[in-house]
């Protein structure tokens, strides 16, 4: 049975959790009454606690379990093999074992009986809940059940000697890439692929056909790894099945062709981006995830210091003037932008985008998709913006001269804008600029402020373990031994493991500098520096941290290797 604790949630967080105050408590509820959630759900979306926080003072409050972590040894497959794959992802909830004769089930919302009472009546069992989060339940589901789904190995072995041919009609999309199992080989490959490169964590899929093979590498935290080498006669199937899906010309092989395609994979939706060329030995494709339903990072979490955090945080607050974010493709930059409009974003305030292309759909903000066929270009697209009454404007990017001058003379007439540029680091950004045509004054005063970034990878959790690194290695990073033990006595290197797919790391992390348009900058730009000066003169005067600077803090605090700092920093 379930007990309600006489104290309501708030109080029991207050109770447990030190850093929450009353105040925010109260700023949580009213966001919440705001936006229709509960308390709980705005302190996370407010980043005022985390999940687990929530559910352990749920657990609290209704005397029920709460279990962190699901183990696979201590699940009972006969009794999952008995409840529907269809139930459980439905309503979210996962049976672990028989205790006695009473069935204990995780959910996440333990006061949503009915899935409960009808389990009990399916099963002929007495149902008790557990609490436990819904990304534990859904990993769990995804582990048990397909469990023996065949793997993409598995189904080339099994495709030998069977006649496959080219797929000529298009073949309805199952609803979920689970389901998977009475579909034709090919389908099943090209579904298994595409539903492993989702559980690894995959931002790209790579099929490259060479002359006596075909490759298939997934992009894993920016670095490709080999997963899969499929005979080289699978190859026009494979291709075929993809175009497909992402509803392109099959019969066109001697043109670049571009798509999309939608999959659904248990509660996550997928929009997948197809690129599809031409090569010496047959058309490759690339293929880009992007998972829809991932949850917008807070500005907490994308890995800024305390200090640039605050500096950006209050240049994010101004009524106008430029921000530009720059580094290479793949550096992060539209997730800083998107995680910076998230921020401010208010009923108060009318935000409007240009993108190319828009990768996820922004709540109360207008979103506009280039298309240059069309002569729907940045620039038309920027000129049609400023007639919308717009407090805040984000280009995706500043290619040419006229982009660049619509966007700064929007900066001087009262707006704040943001874009990104393509440059090595801050200061590569104004001699960019001046390069392009724009007078010294006009960046002078109407950049704010110059962020490069890069992408790095974390050390995995599971395998983390301690080394002492050399005075070599520390050097190329700017450190000292002395430096290192003023604020710690050991750094962290990943062995690699089964979650880390044996790398020694896991996810990805962002590093910055931050250079602040400051009087001196101006006047660094008024009489045409070069971005080395500049540079030179913002770490002088302690203005800027740079890129390996950043890097070598990250290192200090146990989150990344000296070797991935060099890896996305080298030049």
């Amino acid at each position: 049975m379930i007990g309600i604790h006489e104290k309501s949630i708030g109080e029991i967080l207050l109770e447990n959790i030190d850093t929450l105050t009353k105040e925010e408590l109260k700023r949580a509820d009213e966001f919440g009454k705001d936006k229709s959630k509960q308390i709980g759900d705005a302190l996370i979306q407010l980043g005022l606690i985390s999940e687990d926080d929530l559910l352990r003072a749920l657990s609290i409050q209704l005397d029920i379990p709460y279990l962190a972590e699901i183990d696979p040894q201590t699940v009972d497959s006969t009794i999952v093999s008995k409840v529907p794959f269809n139930f459980v992802r439905k309503n979210k909830l996962f049976p672990i074992r028989i205790d006695g004769n009473i069935l204990k089930v995780a959910m996440r919302d333990p006061l949503n009986l009915e899935p409960l009472d009808d389990l009990g009546v399916l099963l002929g069992l007495s149902v008790e809940p557990v609490i436990s989060s819904e990304n534990e339940i859904l990993e769990s589901i995804n582990r048990f059940y397909k469990q023996d789904t065949d793997s993409a190995e598995k189904v080339i072995q099994d495709m030998d000697g069977e006649d496959l041919g080219v797929l000529s009609k298009e073949i309805e999309e199952p609803d979920d890439l689970l389901e998977v199992d009475h579909d034709a080989p090919i389908i099943k490959l090209v579904n298994l692929m595409l539903l492993q490169a989702v559980k690894d964590r995959a931002s790209d899929i790579h099929i490259e056909p060479f002359e006596r093979n075909l490759n298939v590498r997934y992009r894993i935290d920016g670095v490709l790894y080999n997963i899969l080498t499929p005979p080289k006669r699978y190859q026009s199937a494979i291709v075929s099945r993809v175009k497909v899906m992402a509803n392109l010309d099959i019969a066109e092989k001697r043109l670049p062709q571009d798509g999309r395609i939608k999959i659904k994979m248990t509660d996550r939706d997928v929009d997948i981006r197809v690129s599809v060329i031409p090569t010496t030995f047959g058309e490759r494709i690339v293929l880009r995830l992007l998972d829809k339903t991932g949850i917008f990072l807070d500005m907490k979490d994308i890995g800024f210091s305390k200090k640039d955090l605050e500096r950006y945080e209050k240049l994010i607050h101004h009524s106008n003037g430029i921000i530009l974010v720059t580094g290479p493709t793949g550096s992060g930059k539209t997730t800083t932008l998107y995680a910076t409009i998230s921020t401010i974003n208010s009923s108060e305030k009318n935000i409007i985008t240009v993108e190319d292309p828009v990768e996820y759909q922004l709540d109360g903000i207008g979103q506009i998709q280039i298309n240059p066929k069309i002569e729907l270009t940045f620039a038309n697209g920027l000129r049609s913006i400023l007639r919308q009454d717009p407090d805040v404007i984000m280009v995706g990017e500043i290619r040419d001269v006229e982009t660049a001058e619509i966007a700064i003379h929007a900066s001087l007439t009262g707006h704040l804008v943001f874009s990104t540029l393509h440059t090595n680091d801050a200061a590569g950004a104004v001699t960019r600029l001046l390069d392009m045509g724009i007078e010294p004054f006009l960046v002078a005063s109407s950049v704010l402020a110059i962020m490069a970034q890069r992408l790095i990878r974390v050390i995995c959790p599971e395998c983390k373990e301690p080394y002492m690194p050399d005075e070599k290695a520390l050097k190329e990073i700017g450190l000292t031994m002395e430096d290192m033990h003023r604020v710690t006595d050991t750094l962290y290197i990943g062995k690699g493991c089964s979650k880390c797919l044996n790398t020694g790391y896991k996810g990805r992390t962002g590093i910055y500098e931050l250079l602040m348009v400051s009087d001196n900058v101006r006047k660094l730009i008024m009489s045409n520096a070069d971005s080395n000066r500049i540079k030179k003169d913002a770490i002088k005067k302690s203005e800027m941290v740079t890129l390996v600077g950043d890097g070598a803090r990250k290192v200090l605090q146990g989150i990344t290797t000296i070797e991935e700092i060099l890896r996305v920093t080298q030049e």
